[in-house]
């Protein structure tokens, strides 16, 4: 047979395989109608990486894994989800831990490759805690049935020191460029950037920063190594001599992949994971701030060669209105603009709304959150966050301290569907069906699990309706400190459009 007849029965073969829907028989639809559109299958791995959570000696993290019980594409498949030790600098191994014990209540770390987290699973979250100073960053896989929306989170409790507060992040896929408004370099803030690579070829990543007068020089930021297997921490304050409060940092990979967040410590404001903005867009969603928020921030950055226009209004529960005085922001192409909103809240929880006037440049955006007065003040993030085409979950809920934060932009309301997992150590699964009305922010405590146990997780379901967007804030207050923590919930990605393949075997004969 000729080498060409092969490479076409391969293509066939390979392309009947990946869709697992190939037919028999080459014809197009007898009406005419041309290709079916693609279906929507579960996802059949899916990847996530968590950063080295802390260094410091007095915090305590935990982490949450977690994947929604429903339909699955494991079609026999071994089904598996662990989180793995990454090897590098930041992740030394631990003598005294007992590989035995990863899974539930599993102490972190573990040796390079050692499996620190297993979930069992769909339905039931599973946990590890560390209070190691030298716990590593994780890459983590989940195949089969354990797939489709598997979220991880680790949340740190940092008892006293520079950043003490509560520090949660939603581990987060690989990708090759990643946006983060609201860093800074000032004096009296540490904001690293942690540089994950999953992969056994090394990435080579660039690190760029923007403030109000465009791009910042820093030659040290350009083409940096992040090794196979290792996480990179970067201090932001060692890229530029001038500290500056309101930066924007793009992250930018040359070569591979990386995972990224930055991790902001305040001597005075606590500190807290910054996960990156979503994509550039006309117009923003910043979901969740809560009713008692004593100061917000926005930094807003265009990347593209365009000014922006923006209309600001606040989401709260009755309706939208304009805070006085930002009712519109200009944002210079190329620059970071920053601009305080103080109190705007007013004791009434809401979010953010950023839409484009005319043919207005797309923006990245995030809010700095402050709770609390005086030295018992915490800080916390809200990143612009897409709308939830299907479903989104946060992992670690506590019987107390976690709020939805749900928001209708639009000129339609929408309908949700919350559903609380059993605890990791036991519960029942509880829904509700809430409505968000249009062009406001319904906040509302999750329902609680009967019987719960431990860490439970929380999946917001688009039901119908306009676009929706969601986050949640875990607040665990200690010793007069408002600790908390702010989510995005971005759509979990737990479906993949597969478009209909069909053998052509008349190719063969052309």
């Amino acid at each position: 047979m000729k080498r060409t007849t092969l490479s076409l029965f391969g293509a066939a073969a390979a392309l009947a395989a990946v869709t697992g829907v190939a037919a028999l028989g080459g014809a197009p639809p007898a009406d005419g109608t041309g290709a079916k559109a693609p279906a929507r299958l579960p996802v059949q791995r899916s990847t996530a990486l968590c950063p080295a959570p802390t260094s410091s000696d007095v915090g305590e993290t935990t982490y949450t894994s977690f994947t929604p019980a429903g339909k699955s594409a494991a079609g026999g498949r071994k089904s598996a989800a662990q989180l793995l030790s990454a090897a590098g600098p930041a992740a030394k191994s631990d003598a005294k831990a007992d590989p035995k014990k990863a899974g539930k209540g599993a102490k972190a770390p573990q040796e390079a490759g050692k499996p620190v987290l297993s979930l069992k699973e769909p339905g039931k979250p599973a946990t590890a805690t560390t209070s190691s100073s030298d716990a590593p960053a994780l890459v983590g896989t989940a195949d089969g049935s354990l797939a489709p929306g598997w979220t991880t989170q680790q949340t740190t409790v940092i008892a006293a020191g520079a950043g003490r507060g509560l520090h949660g992040l939603t581990c987060a896929a690989p990708d090759t460029s990643f946006w983060f408004p609201g860093v800074s370099s000032a004096k009296g803030r540490q904001d690293y950037v942690h540089l994950t690579n999953p992969d056994t070829t090394a990435a080579v990543v660039d690190l760029e920063l923007y403030g109000k007068d465009g791009r910042i020089k820093a030659p040290t930021g350009e083409a940096v190594n992040v090794p196979p297997r290792s996480t990179v921490p970067v201090l932001l304050s060692t890229l530029t001599d001038a500290p500056t409060e309101d930066l924007t940092l793009h992250v930018a990979a040359r070569n591979g992949r990386v995972g990224a967040a930055v991790q902001a410590s305040d001597e005075k404001l606590g500190g807290d994971w910054l996960a990156p903005s979503g994509d550039a867009s006309a117009d923003a969603v910043l979901p969740g701030i809560p009713a008692d928020a004593t100061s917000v921030r926005l930094v807003a950055h265009v990347p593209g060669d365009d000014d922006a226009d923006l209309t600001v209004r606040l989401a709260g529960p009755t309706g939208s209105i304009s805070p006085a005085g930002h009712e519109t922001l200009h944002v210079k192409s190329g620059m970071t603009t920053a601009v305080d909103l103080g109190d705007v809240t007013k004791g009434q929880a809401g979010s953010l709304l950023l839409t484009a006037e005319g043919d207005s440049a797309p923006v990245v955006a995030a809010l700095r959150v402050t709770r609390g007065k005086g030295d018992k003040q915490e800080t916390a993030f809200i990143p612009a966050t897409p709308a939830l085409d299907g479903r989104g979950t946060a992992a670690d809920n506590r019987s107390k301290g976690s709020t939805l934060a749900l928001v209708a932009p639009g000129k339609e309301a929408a309908q949700v569907k919350v559903t609380s997992s059993a605890g990791a150590d036991g519960g029942s699964p509880v829904s509700k069906v809430y409505t968000v009305k249009a062009g406001t922010t319904l906040a509302v405590e999750p329902p609680q699990p009967g019987g719960v146990k431990g860490p439970y997780a929380v999946t917001v379901e688009k039901v119908s309706g306009g676009p929706v967007h969601a986050s949640r804030t875990l607040a665990l207050p200690k010793d007069g400190l408002p600790m908390f923590t702010i989510q995005p919930l971005p759509d979990d990605r737990s479906t993949v459009a597969v478009p209909e393949a069909e053998q052509d075997l008349s190719m063969l004969n052309r």
